[in-house]
């Protein structure tokens, strides 16, 4: 048995794969395949790192790895500052049962001072990490992933009650800038559902009232107010300066100028409608899945699709509906997951079940199909009016 630290070490070194820095370049000069795995403190991470590298902590491996590294036959190169940490790590991840494992040494000190490649992560502010402490602790975020969703730029579609629950999850995930297309003035009536708004604020434009609950939640997303109705004259101006759209509009000629929109400029929408008890969302990306016209090719006549303004509606649906478009914009801006794309979720809240069907693309959408015949915007109130 070791009675020593050096005797440890050496016990160690002696039984696992060692990888010195020439032949690790060489790999990544190479693109081998492999996970390099940083297991040096966050703080020396923060400072720099081989790139394309995963960050374990040392002292959290035995804890985190098996969930951020499932494939234990996976190809794995463990480093630290120096080779010590990496060394002990590489035999901790042997007596996990992981198969082919390295240990770089020396580590990313003499790295960094060979001239080789480095990369930075992304800068956030110590009052960021603090906010975002939660996410940070997500592999699938982590701060890269919040960086993203500090870059993105997300569209809101009404700022009422689907785009009320989905701005302030929007707002609070760190979404960097946040657009809202709203033309009315809070109403009373509002209040019932539109969480954005408050009893004070009643006969304020949405877009200010919204502006105010959203700065107060997070003072580091930008709000960029548009008060007016997405119309064909001024869509492409709206559009054209963010990521997502998050459509929570409530009328067919919106939906329809909206979907041709997203089309021409390549736009995913993250979809949503609510009805009395019940909601949908479904997520549309163009190229790679059906557009809303695939999915109603021609509007239902009024009397079949009344307003929430004539049918009424639970104040609480539109939460349950607004949250999941937000969750789908953030799985967009991070690349994770699964979204909702080429399904269509249902939500019947009477009997609290979630149900979900299969969209097609129709290979004849006048929009998105193989020979489309509206390659520019129409008379969005007339097509429905026939409709």
């Amino acid at each position: 048995m070791p009675t020593t630290y050096s005797d440890l070490i050496s016990d160690v070194r002696k039984s696992i794969r060692e990888l010195s820095l020439t032949e690790l370049k060489r790999r990544l000069d190479d693109k081998v395949p492999m996970v390099l795995l940083d297991v040096r403190e966050k703080e020396e991470y923060r400072a720099g790192f081989i790139p394309g590298a995963i960050s374990i902590p040392r002292g959290f491996l035995e804890i985190q790895v098996e969930q951020r590294l499932p494939d234990k036959s996976a190809h794995i190169v463990a480093y630290c500052a120096g080779g010590t940490r990496s060394a002990l790590a590489a035999k901790t991840l042997q007596e996990l049962g992981y198969t082919n494992v390295e240990s770089a040494n020396p580590g990313f000190s003499r790295w960094k001072d060979m001239a080789y490649p480095v990369e930075m992560p992304p800068s956030l502010t110590d009052a960021q990490r603090d906010r975002y402490s939660r996410h940070l602790l997500l592999p699938e975020v982590g701060e890269a992933g919040q960086a993203k969703l500090l870059a993105s730029k997300v569209l809101l579609l009404g700022a009422g009650g689907l785009g009320s629950p989905a701005a302030l999850y929007l707002a609070a995930a760190g979404v960097g800038t946040i657009g809202l297309v709203d033309a009315d003035v809070v109403d009373n009536s509002n209040l019932q559902r539109q969480i954005l708004h408050a009893t004070s604020r009643v006969g304020k434009p949405k877009v200010d009232s919204a502006e105010i609950a959203i700065r107060d939640l997070n003072p580091d997303v930008k709000v960029v107010k548009f008060q007016e109705r997405v119309d064909s004259g001024n869509v492409d101006r709206i559009f054209e300066q963010f990521d997502i759209i998050v459509d929570g509009c409530d009328n067919f000629p919106t939906r329809y100028l909206v979907n041709d929109a997203s089309v021409f400029k390549k736009k995913p929408v993250v979809h949503g409608s609510i009805f009395r008890f019940e909601g949908q969302v479904t997520t549309f990306m163009p190229g790679v899945g059906p557009c809303y016209r695939c999915l109603y090719p021609e509007p239902p006549p009024p009397h079949l699709a009344p307003s929430c303004q004539e049918a009424g509606v639970l104040g609480i649906l539109p939460g349950t509906v607004g949250m999941i478009q937000a969750t789908e914009a953030v799985k967009l801006i991070l690349g994770k997951g699964t979204p909702l794309i080429g399904r269509l979720l249902t939500y019947d809240s009477l009997r609290m079940k979630f149900g979900e069907l299969k969209l097609r693309r129709d290979k004849n959408c006048p929009v998105c199909g193989e020979s489309p015949t509206i390659t520019s915007y129409i008379d969005y109130e007339g097509f429905c009016t026939l409709g």
